[in-house]
């Protein structure tokens, strides 16, 4: 298909996809984001040709797609919280869901003060990352049991000029300062679920990312554990939840924390998704 158009290669693209089993949609986010265009600047480059050495990557990019690796990792980024992020098969790919946990911190603890914030099984970092590029005054610290994960999140935060303290280790075990805030999206799929993930999600992404023992509430728990003695006085925990783990959760941290109000919250889909302890 030499010298082609953009317009050509969204066709023939699109129908490679559809052949093979995947949303034919994919193709022009693909196009789109391997350039950087705009929608302007996509309608404007429809009619031009696309390079020769192009189309050859792009028909590298669609035979991985249908190997369901996520057009994500094809691309090596995704978008979250309105910035661009670093990622690869060794961080799992950001979600929606996660932009109401960090609205959630930003509109329940003040942002003027200069807090403690620990993000636990931070990935690429986007949770601690957009935290400190939203909340200037936090001193957040972001932990990751994986090596490589970090070296992701080491990038992002450089990339989008934030300073957050990158720490290996095992949950909350590294941590010894009082903390103000501790946040977290962390493994919480049970391993009865797995059948019904999607495979792009089974054969892609990180597992110790995704799933937990003891029907995914595993490491709620050892965090519920860990927690005791670490969190300040006034502080509070969020943490993003599976949409029918939150009365389970919130039991959790109830027991620890009699004293403290434990509340579930919906994400936009209605569906429970967040729990705060303050």
């Amino acid at each position: 298909m030499a010298n082609k158009t953009y317009l050509e290669v969204l066709n023939w693209a699109s129908s490679f996809l559809e052949e093979n089993g995947q949303e034919k949609t994919i193709a022009k986010y693909l196009l789109m984001e391997r350039y950087g265009f705009t929608l302007t600047e996509w309608i404007s480059h429809l009619p031009k040709q696309v390079p020769e050495e192009d189309w050859l990557a792009i028909q590298n990019e669609l035979q991985r797609i249908i190997q369901h690796e996520p057009v994500q990792y094809v691309l090596g980024h995704a978008p979250f919280y309105g910035e661009d992020f670093i990622v690869n098969e060794h961080t799992l790919i950001p979600r929606p869901e996660t932009e109401e946990l960090v609205d959630l911190a930003i509109q329940t603890f003040a942002k003027e003060l200069p807090l403690k914030v620990v993000d636990v099984g931070t990935g690429t970092g986007i949770i601690g990352i957009t935290l400190k590029k939203q909340c200037p005054n936090w001193q957040v610290t972001a932990v990751d049991i994986s090596k490589e994960a970090l070296e992701v999140a080491c990038q992002n935060a450089k990339k989008l000029g934030v300073s957050v303290q990158f720490v290996e280790g095992n949950l909350l075990e590294p941590i010894e300062e009082p903390i103000d805030l501790l946040i977290a999206n962390p493994p919480y799929i049970s391993f009865k679920e797995w059948e019904e993930m999607d495979e792009s999600v089974r054969t892609h992404e990180p597992a110790i990312a995704l799933y937990a023992a003891n029907d995914g509430l595993a490491i709620y728990q050892q965090l519920a554990k860990q927690i005791q003695g670490k969190l300040a006085e006034n502080g509070g925990i969020l943490l993003e939840v599976g949409y029918q783990q939150g009365k389970a959760v919130q039991e959790i941290f109830q027991q620890v924390f009699p004293e403290k109000h434990v509340k579930i919250h919906q994400d936009l889909a209605g569906k429970d998704r967040m729990i705060s302890v303050c």
